[in-house]
This record gives structure tokens, C-alpha cells and sequence, in this order.
């Protein structure tokens, strides 16, 4: 079953497309928060977004483009905007294709099927579970690069596997053992001291984008993030 985001403030057209998705299949998240449409995108991980242009606090070519820094998921623009420019930006901001309200709903699930085809057909892996968030810490898989506050840093393939180890277990005790075969999958080859290190080098990196203190030492046991930074 696909999810599709709907970024539509218009509540009955809202619930009217809902209401079709739902109808043939589709999992549906309606936002209502539309200063963090960033954020509800990150936490529900849709495979899809329906987006229109005229939103409140920022439009729907902002949001386009604050996607698609971070994923590669479809993006459909549903807007009353009919001009060959908007067309033209929505495409240049990143979307896959545009819809021009009033809308048939058999043309808009034709076209939702065809991305869905297009995109998710041959080469899904590439398009899901490529950003990771706890408590505004975004983690973008592909890139290795870590975001806070509009800070990023990249780190090196190590550095990252292990703050995603750890934030995937976020607050719980993470054993050393299961750490380093994470990271060499065999720790009889692998000096304990060298974990050590590249924690130290883990808790700079999270200081330099301003998260400080967040990584504790478990002696005889291992390390636990906290996310109450």
C-alpha cells in the first residue's frame, strides 16, 4: 500500500481527495500544520506528496524545493494556478508533474498511478528511507551529512553509522559489542580503544552543530544518546 501526503488547505477539496485515494488503495496523511510540512513529511515517510501552490506561510514551490533537498519522492502539484509559468516552476522546483484544478479524480489517480509506476517500478530502493529525524537531528542516509538548526556537517562513513546506531535506539544502552560489529561486523579483529576514538570524534561533531553533552559513557556496558538536547 503507497502513502500519499496531501498539502492541500482547502479542507473539503482535503477531504474529497482523501476520500478517492482511500477509495482505491492508498494510504492517506491530510497536513494540518502547514509552518512544518518539512517535519510532517520526515516523520510520516510518504511515498508520494500532492501539493498545492497557494498555502499558507509558505507556498507550494518553497515546500517542493524543502523536499526535494532531502528525498526524491514524487511530488504532485494540484493547483488553480493554470499559467505555463507555474507549470514551469513546479517542474524547476521539483515536481513530477502538475495538475490543474477543477480536476477529473479518474485523470489525477491515472497520473498518480503512472509516477507511482514510473518512479517505485524499478528502482524503489533508491527513493525511500533516505532521511532520518529525532528531535530536529536530521540525518540524510545517502549523503552521510547531519543537520541541526540549518547547520550541516558531514561525517565520515564510521563517524555516521554509529550516530545512527545510537539514535536509532535513542535513550537506551547500546553495547560496545554491538557497535563495533556494526561497524567491522568482527570484533575479535578490531582494538576496543579504536570505538573510543571514533565516539570522541561522534560527540565533536554533534557539539560543532550545537548539541552538546548528549552522548553518555555506560562503563562495562556502552553509550546511550539522549535526545533531550
Amino acid at each position: 500500500m503507497y502513502s500519499i501526503m496531501i498539502v492541500e488547505d482547502d479542507k473539503k477539496l482535503n477531504s474529497l481527495i482523501k476520500s478517492h485515494l482511500e477509495r482505491y488503495g492508498y494510504k492517506t496523511f491530510p497536513i494540518k500544520d502547514f509552518s512544518n510540512v518539512r517535519s510532517e513529511f520526515v516523520k510520516e515517510k510518504p511515498d508520494m506528496v500532492l501539493m498545492d501552490i497557494n498555502l499558507p506561510v509558505y507556498d507550494g514551490f518553497y515546500w517542493c524545493r524543502d523536499i526535494r533537498a532531502i528525498s526524491k519522492v514524487p511530488i504532485i502539484f494540484i493547483s488553480a494556478r493554470d499559467s505555463d509559468m507555474d507549470q514551469v516552476m513546479a517542474i524547476e522546483n521539483g515536481a513530477d508533474d502538475y495538475v490543474t484544478k477543477p480536476f477529473s479524480y479518474d485523470v489525477l489517480i491515472a497520473k498518480i498511478k503512472g509516477v507511482i509506476r514510473r518512479v517505485y517500478g524499478s528502482y524503489a530502493n533508491n527513493v525511500s528511507n533516505e532521511v532520518f529525524e529525532t528531535k530536529g537531528l536530521f540525518l540524510y542516509i545517502n549523503q552521510s551529512v547531519i543537520e541541526y538548526e540549518g547547520k550541516k556537517i558531514e561525517l565520515s562513513k564510521k563517524e555516521f553509522q554509529l550516530l545512527y546506531s545510537l539514535l536509532k535506539n535513542a535513550d537506551k544502552i547500546v553495547s560496545r559489542e554491538t557497535l563495533l560489529e556494526i561497524l567491522w561486523n568482527d570484533v575479535d579483529f578490531v582494538d576496543d580503544n579504536t570505538l573510543s576514538v571514533n565516539m570522541t570524534r561522534v560527540r565533536k561533531r554533534l557539539e560543532d552543530i550545537g548539541i552538546s553533552n548528549a552522548i553518555d559513557t555506560k562503563r562495562g556496558q556502552g553509550y546511550r544518546i539522549k535526545v533531550n538536547w
